[in-house]
């Protein structure tokens, strides 16, 4: 019979520990671990009378008051830091968000609950209703809101700033449930070398930060508080997503080598960011970013991303009454755009499904939302909201190259009532005597199979079009995305989505109409050579992927990818495809794809 497993909070000492989770910040470090804990502040649930409401309300606008102060200093002590400053200031925003305060509103004055006990019950309205959403980018959303309220509680209880930090001697790994961006950026001056927390995701706003302080970070590791205590040595692999609690001398030295290794590779690629991207033969290619927030494109502008591929508008809409207001929506796109500036800004109507979003938009829920009423489909059905949508891009349009670009097309019918839509927001704006661009590009997303297949008559009208490999694969396979079961069915080098992929880069050069692509297919090296190979020359991705696909292109001629490419072509099978590519490729990516040179 073996011996019983040691308790969880006692992990045996004497071997080491391996937890595997998501790398959320590239690089390694080894230091001493410091265990946080629960982040969350505690709260009291109790009713209050109706003549303590207005009191009650008046302690919420105080510590939002409070929260958002803290906010500010802390903004402040990492002004330097452009990227990290606009990440708290969204936290700002966040923080006095009406939805919110509307909620606490409602939880006190008619359901008669305390501040604290409001607060809590109208975030985690809102987030639960994040965490259903099918967009993984918008159900990470659902944890800023989480840490939204908990600064308002602590505000509430009187207690400035956010988690508590140990007083930390040396090389240190900071391990917590989860950090807010907020408590991340406290760290900065602290002896801190690396993140491990218990949730998250590469899209975490924990993890943008960390990459933004170029701290190793591994996230998603679920029982990391069970297995790690305060004074374990640690190594975090940001590469590989590994964390090794308690290693042995021979993992420390091997890690200490491919912490140097890395280093020396991350600084070759930070050097060559304002490099141009090339291909080794000479011919550009552009290399844009995703993004959500103005944090992110000065993140995107850091990376060496030459302009904005996407720029995300639906988190505008989430859990509100009533949609955003046009000065609203345009003080966000100008933040964009001039961050961005000189190069162009690709804003992308919302693609939001209106099953989540019934409190705006006032539609039925339905039995397939993916498949349902949303992205453009939503928007003409109404107008109203959409032309103010519009009108806040018309406007940004006098600050910069501004591009529109519609989701989810299906038919040209659409595209030419988004046309007619954008003309009349056009007119709207000049007649109120406002500045707008002389001509705004109007783009669509072929995303859809009917538009890939129609992909002829769409790039005859379009001005430009650009490749959502992520719902294309999606939609063309008939697998679900977010299917972990599915998920090895949705391979990029499926010959069914080459092939699409190749017919619509067809279109577009014989019809003169500019093809990117902006689905994570992008931001994979071996992919974009075959990309190169089929005739994209403009991409766009993550921002933290631009330096190595930027350094992969520069390695490869043209002639070599469209070779490759053609061979791909006629492969059978999506292993068939990826082998045909990394044959050719793989040897002279070695340091890329191993990601420690």
């Amino acid at each position: 019979m073996s011996e019983p497993a040691p308790p969880p909070s006692r992990p045996d000492s004497a071997h080491p520990d391996i937890l595997r989770g998501i790398a959320g910040s590239p690089g390694i470090a080894i230091g001493t671990a410091v265990v946080v804990g629960s982040t969350r502040h505690t709260h009291p649930r109790r009713y209050v009378s109706a003549h303590d409401v207005p009191h009650e309300l008046d302690r919420f606008v105080a510590a939002v008051a409070l929260a958002q102060s803290d906010l500010r200093d802390m903004a402040q002590r990492v002004a330097d830091k452009p990227a990290e400053a606009a990440i708290l200031d969204a936290y700002i925003l966040m923080v006095g968000d009406e939805a919110l305060a509307e909620g606490v509103r409602h939880n006190v004055s008619t359901e008669r609950r305390c501040a604290e006990w409001s607060v809590v019950a109208a975030c985690e309205s809102i987030a639960s209703r994040m965490r259903s959403m099918d967009d993984s980018y918008l159900r990470e959303r659902s944890h800023d809101v989480e840490f939204v309220g908990d600064r308002v509680l602590r505000a509430l209880g009187g207690v400035s700033g956010g988690v508590a930090i140990p007083t930390i001697h040396g090389p240190s790994i900071v391990i917590a449930h989860d950090l807010s961006p907020a408590d991340t950026a406290a760290m900065v001056s602290a002896p801190v070398v690396g993140f491990i927390t218990e949730i998250g995701t590469r899209t975490s706003h924990t993890s943008i930060m960390a990459r933004a302080l170029e701290i190793p970070a591994v996230v998603g590791v679920s029982d990391v508080l069970k297995r790690v205590m305060t004074g374990d040595l640690v190594i975090v692999d940001g590469l590989r997503g590994i964390v090794v609690a308690r290693p042995t001398e021979a993992e420390v030295e091997e890690a200490r080598t491919r912490s140097e290794r890395y280093a020396a590779h991350a600084k070759e690629l930070q050097e060559s960011r304002d490099l141009a991207a090339t291909t080794r033969c000479g011919v550009p290619i552009a290399l844009r970013a995703n993004v959500e927030l103005p944090a992110e494109a000065l993140l995107a502008r850091d990376n060496g991303a030459e302009g904005i591929g996407l720029y995300r508008t639906e988190f505008l809409y989430i859990d509100r009454t009533s949609p955003p207001t046009e000065e609203e929506q345009y003080e966000v796109f100008k933040s964009v755009v001039e961050v961005t500036r000189p190069r162009p800004v690709v804003l992308r109507t919302f693609d939001i499904g209106g099953d989540k979003f019934s409190s705006t938009f006032q539609v039925p829920q339905e039995m397939n939302p993916m498949l349902g009423l949303r992205a453009v489909r939503l928007a003409l059905s109404r107008p109203d909201v959409f032309l103010e949508h519009l009108r806040a891009m018309v406007r940004a349009s006098a600050h910069g190259d501004v591009r529109i670009m519609i989701p989810m097309v299906a038919s040209l019918t659409e595209l030419r009532q988004v046309h007619t839509l954008l003309r009349e927001a056009i007119e709207q704006v000049r007649a109120r005597g406002l500045p707008c661009a002389e001509e705004i590009p109007l783009g669509v997303m072929i995303e859809v199979p009917a538009a890939a297949v129609m992909v002829d008559l769409f790039a005859r009208e379009a001005d430009f079009m650009s490749l959502g490999t992520n719902d294309l694969i999606q939609y063309a396979l008939a697998v679900d995305r977010s299917s972990r079961s599915l998920a090895y069915l949705a391979s990029p080098f499926e010959p069914a989505i080459v092939r699409l992929i190749a017919g619509v880069v067809n279109a577009g050069r014989n019809w003169d109409c500019p093809v990117s692509i902006c689905g994570a297919m992008a931001s994979d090296p071996l992919a974009a050579i075959l990309l190169l190979g089929l005739g994209v020359r403009d991409f766009s991705m993550e921002a933290a992927a631009i330096p190595e696909i930027k350094e992969t292109l520069r390695r490869v001629s043209v002639a070599e990818a469209q070779a490759v490419a053609a061979e791909a072509l006629e492969n059978r099978t999506a292993e068939d495809v990826e082998h045909c590519v990394a044959s050719a490729f793989a040897p002279r990516l070695y340091d890329i794809l191993a990601g420690d040179a």
